[in-house]
């Protein structure tokens, strides 16, 4: 029997785990540690369908903003 883990999934979990703890327990290499955990996440999910998905869901969220707000 093989096991595979997807390393994606592996890093959500740990992002998860971490942001549940309290925020007055966070060290700032705590937090450091945190922004680069999410930004590795991105990366892995960025080239999926899914994260694709979620991107352009952002561009139109951001657009519309953008729209609404000019004069």
């Amino acid at each position: 029997m093989i096991l595979s883990i997807n390393v994606a999934v592996l890093l959500a979990v740990v992002i998860v785990v971490r942001l549940r703890r309290r925020t007055e327990a966070r060290s700032r290499f705590d937090e450091k540690l945190t922004v680069v955990i999410v930004l590795v996440f991105g990366v892995l999910i960025a080239p999926t369908s899914f994260g694709q998905s979620v991107f352009n869901a952002v561009g139109q969220l951001a657009h519309s903003l953008s729209q609404t707000n000019s004069p």
